[in-house]
C-alpha cells in the first residue's frame, strides 16, 4: 500500500507491458538467486502497526490527513480509510533487550501522536477492529486523499464488476454488501518482518504458517463488526471478502482468492513469487523504466518494481517481501496476522512470542510441517479465528505411534510452543528478563484463558446486562478499552465490565 502511483485509466496494451515486465522481474529475481547476491542475515527485524482514530465519545474520527500534519513525523503515515494511521518503527537486530527498546520506542510514539489527536478530540486506539465502527463509515467518500488507494480501490472493483458481499456468520451473523473495498478499512493489524537468507526463507515461512494459529489464538483481539459479534478475530474473513475479485461463479470454480492462506508447504521463496504471477492478474500494471535484465548484466541491483507492486496486491497472511537496503537486495518474511493491540505491552508479547516460535520451528530437527497436513494449518488458522483463545487446534502427537491428534490451543502453547520461543529467543541472544518478561506475558493469557477479544465480549455483555442499548454498549466498550489501553497494563490484568459512571451513560 505504500507504492507511489498515479490514478488513471490502464488499457490492453499497458497490461501485455506488465506482464512481460512481471516475467522480467521473476527471471531477474531467479539469477539474483542464482548468483547468491543476498544480503547475509543480519538478525533483523521490523515492525508496522495499524491504528484507528476515535473521539471521546468512542466513536470514529475521519481526520487522518489533520492528524498526520500535527504529527508531523515520518513514522505515522496513511492508511486505507480517514479513520486510520500505521506506524513504521526502524529495524532493530534481535538480541539483547531489544523487546524493553521496542516497547520504550512505542509508548512514546504513540503518546506523542495521541497528544497531537487529542487538539482534534481524537485519540489513538489500538485495536483489531473498532467496536464502534458502521456500514455508514466504511464508504468511499472515506477513502484516504491518496491516488493508490483510489486506484486499487477502482480496479478491484472493476475486476470483480459487481458489489462486494460480506456474510460471516460467527456468534450472530453480519450479512451486508458494499460497493468498494472500504470494509477492509475495519481491519488493523500488526506486521512483524524478519529478514532472511534465502536458504532459509523456506523453513522460516513454513514454521511462520505454522504459528499462526496458536499466533491468533492468544492474540485476537477482533470480536466485532458493524455492530455484530462474530468471530473472536473477525479480520481475516472480512478482509478476504472485502478485497475478493471473484463474483460467485470464480468461487465456485475454485479460483483463488487474492487474500489467501496458501496450498502447501514450500522449498524456496521464489515459489511464492512465482505462484504471485500464475495465479493472479495484475490489479495495478503500472511499469516503470528499469529493465531488471539490463541492470543485472551491468553488474547493479534491479529494483524488480512491478514484482514488488503485484506482490503488494496479493494479501498473504505470511508474504514473502524483497527489498534493497545500502545496495544490496534481500529478503524478509512479514507475518501480516496478528490484529493490532490491545497495549504495547501487550503487542511487544505478541512479537517476542512470533520471532522466538518462528526460529525454533524452523530449526527443528524434524519439522512440523514435515508431520502435519498443509490442510490441517489452514484448519487450525480457521478455528483460531473463530474461537480465539477456546480453539482446539490439530497438532502432530509426540511419542512412539507419532500421526496427529486434537489439542486445546492454552495447552499446546503453554506445554509445547512457549517452551521451543524460549528456546528461541535464547537462539537470537534475548536477554532473559526480556524473554522472561513477555513471554510470562503469553503465559498469564492462557493461564486466565484471557486475550482482547475475551475481554471485549465479556465486557459488553456486562454492559448489556445493565440496562444500557446495544449501541451504547460498543461505545462504553470502547471508550474503556481505550482508558486501559492508554494505562499500559497487558489485557489479561484488566478488569471486565464498565466503572460506574460509564454504566449510567
Amino acid at each position: 500500500m505504500g507504492e507511489k502511483v498515479v490514478a488513471g485509466a490502464f488499457d490492453l496494451s499497458d497490461r501485455q507491458r506488465y506482464r512481460d515486465k512481471l516475467r522480467r522481474c521473476l527471471r531477474g529475481l531467479e539469477r539474483l538467486l542464482e548468483e547468491k547476491r543476498f544480503d547475509r542475515p543480519k538478525n533483523l527485524m521490523g515492525l508496522e502497526i495499524e491504528l484507528n482514530l476515535a473521539g471521546s465519545d468512542g466513536m470514529p474520527r475521519m481526520l487522518n490527513a489533520q492528524v498526520l500534519e500535527r504529527i508531523a513525523s515520518q513514522d505515522f503515515q496513511t492508511e486505507l480509510a480517514t479513520f486510520n494511521l500505521e506506524v513504521n518503527i526502524a529495524p532493530h537486530r534481535l538480541g539483547g533487550r531489544v523487546f524493553d527498546r521496542l516497547a520504550e520506542e512505542l509508548r512514546i510514539g504513540l503518546a506523542y501522536a495521541h497528544r497531537k489527536a487529542a487538539e482534534l478530540d481524537a485519540g489513538i486506539v489500538m485495536i483489531g477492529i473498532l467496536p464502534t465502527l458502521e456500514h455508514e463509515h466504511l464508504v468511499s467518500a472515506n477513502l484516504s486523499a491518496a491516488d493508490r488507494y483510489t486506484l486499487l480501490n477502482d480496479q478491484i472493483v472493476a475486476a470483480r464488476g459487481e458489489d462486494f458481499t460480506l456474510d460471516i456468520d460467527g456468534v450472530e451473523r453480519l450479512t451486508c454488501t458494499s460497493t468498494s473495498i472500504v470494509p477492509e478499512a475495519a481491519c488493523t493489524s500488526v506486521q512483524l518482518h524478519l529478514q532472511v537468507t534465502p536458504a532459509r526463507f523456506a523453513d522460516v515461512w513454513n514454521a511462520a504458517q505454522v504459528a499462526v494459529a496458536p499466533q491468533i489464538a492468544v492474540g485476537a483481539n477482533s470480536p466485532f463488526l458493524f455492530g455484530r459479534e462474530l468471530w473472536r478475530e473477525s479480520r481475516p474473513p472480512l478482509f478476504l471478502q472485502s478485497t475478493d475479485t471473484r463474483p460467485p461463479e470464480l468461487q465456485a470454480q475454485g479460483v483463488r482468492p487474492r487474500t489467501w492462506f496458501g496450498e502447501r508447504w514450500i522449498g524456496s521463496a521464489y515459489e511464492l513469487f512465482e505462484e504471485n504471477l500464475r495465479y493472479f492478474p495484475a490489479l495495478l500494471p503500472i511499469c516503470d523504466e528499469e529493465d531488471p535484465l539490463e541492470v543485472l548484466d551491468a553488474g547493479g541491483v534491479p529494483r524488480l518494481g512491478e514484482l514488488v507492486l503485484h506482490n503488494g496486491t496479493v494479501y498473504r497472511w505470511n508474504r514473502p517481501v524483497y527489498g534493497i537496503a545500502d545496495g544490496v537486495p534481500h529478503l524478509r518474511v512479514e507475518n501480516r496476522v496478528l490484529p493490532a493491540g490491545p497495549t504495547v505491552t501487550d503487542v511487544v508479547a505478541n512479537a517476542a512470542f512470533y520471532y522466538g516460535l518462528v526460529r525454533a520451528l524452523a530449526e527443528e530437527a524434524r519439522p512440523v510441517w514435515t508431520r502435519l497436513p498443509f490442510e490441517a494449518a489452514a484448519a487450525n488458522f480457521d478455528a483460531a479465528c473463530r474461537l480465539g483463545i477456546d480453539a482446539r487446534l490439530r497438532w502432530p502427537r509426540r511419542g512412539r505411534y507419532g500421526g496427529v491428534g486434537e489439542i486445546d490451543a492454552v495447552t499446546l502453547v503453554r506445554d509445547e510452543l512457549l517452551p521451543l520461543a524460549a528456546a528461541g529467543l535464547d537462539a537470537w541472544g534475548v536477554e532473559p528478563a526480556d524473554r522472561d518478561l513477555y513471554l510470562g506475558v503469553i503465559d498469564e493469557r492462557c493461564r486466565r484463558r484471557v486475550n482482547g477479544a475475551s475481554w471485549q465480549v465479556a465486557t459488553f455483555h456486562k454492559a448489556l446486562e445493565s440496562g444500557l442499548t446495544r449501541p451504547e454498549a460498543l461505545a462504553a466498550t470502547t471508550r474503556r478499552y481505550s482508558e486501559l489501553m492508554r494505562q499500559g497494563e497487558p489485557v489479561h490484568t484488566w478488569p471486565v465490565g464498565l466503572p460506574e459512571p460509564a454504566r449510567l451513560g
